[in-house]
C-alpha cells in the first residue's frame, strides 16, 4: 500500500506495512516523547478521532487524507499529543520480548538473531529462578547445546551479564529497531539514527 504524505511542502509516497486504511497515529506524551518506542506507540486513526472529541489530545501533525460525516469533515490525525502526562514507569515487566529486546534480539551466545528463544543461564533443576539476571536470549541451537549445563560445564558463557533493564535502556535498544513504517510527519519525534538537517 502507498501513503501519499503532505509534508513539509512536498508529496511523497511512501511504503507503508499497514492495512489499507489503517492510518496510523503516533501517540505522544503531554512532554511530545512517544509513550514507548518499542513497540511504537501507535494508535489506529478511529481511536485518536474518538480522544480528540473526548478532548484527551491535541492534534498535532495529519495526513492529508480526510474523513466526513454529513456535518463534519475532519483530516486524519498523524500525531497526537496526551493533554495530560502519563508518568512513564520505571520498572519494565519481564517478558519474552522485553529479554529479547534487552539482549537486542540476538542469541547471547553466538550472536544469531534466528529462532531465538531464552535460556536460565544457570538451569532450574540446578537452583536458578526465572529472573531478570538469570535469564538471556538464545537462539535454539545454543539453547539445545547448553541443554541442562551450568555456563562452565557446558564451556558457553553469555556475552553480557545478564541484568535487570530500566525503561530507558529498553527505549534506547528498541530505538535500533525502527518499524517498517515511518510517516515524515513523525520524524520530529522519534531520535532514529536519521541524518540531521544541517
Amino acid at each position: 500500500m502507498l501513503l501519499r504524505s503532505v509534508y513539509g511542502g512536498r508529496e511523497r509516497y511512501l511504503n507503508a506495512h499497514v492495512s489499507q486504511g489503517s492510518w496510523p497515529v503516533l501517540v505522544l506524551n503531554a512532554d511530545f516523547r512517544p509513550l514507548s518506542y518499542y513497540p511504537l506507540s501507535l494508535w489506529s486513526w478511529q481511536d485518536a478521532i474518538k480522544a480528540v472529541f473526548l478532548d484527551r489530545v491535541n492534534i498535532v501533525a495529519h495526513y492529508d487524507q480526510a474523513v466526513r460525516s454529513p456535518t463534519l469533515e475532519m483530516q486524519l490525525p498523524s500525531v497526537v499529543s496526551l493533554k495530560s502526562f502519563v508518568k512513564p514507569t520505571t520498572h519494565p515487566a519481564f517478558t519474552r520480548f522485553n529479554v529479547f529486546l534487552r539482549d537486542r534480539f540476538a542469541c547471547q551466545y553466538c550472536g544469531s538473531p534466528e529462532d531465538l528463544t531464552f535460556d536460565h543461564i544457570i538451569p532450574r533443576s540446578k537452583g536458578g529462578q526465572t529472573t531478570w539476571e538469570n535469564v538471556v536470549a538464545a537462539c535454539s541451537p545454543c539453547n539445545l547445546r547448553k541443554g541442562n549445563l551450568t555456563p562452565a560445564q557446558a564451556k558457553m558463557f553469555p556475552r553480557q551479564h545478564a541484568f535487570a533493564p530500566t525503561v530507558h535502556q529498553l527505549h534506547r535498544n528498541g530505538r535500533l529497531f525502527p518499524p517498517n513504517y515511518l510517516h515524515d510527519s513523525w520524524l520530529d519525534y522519534l531520535y532514529w539514527d536519521t541524518e540531521l538537517d544541517p
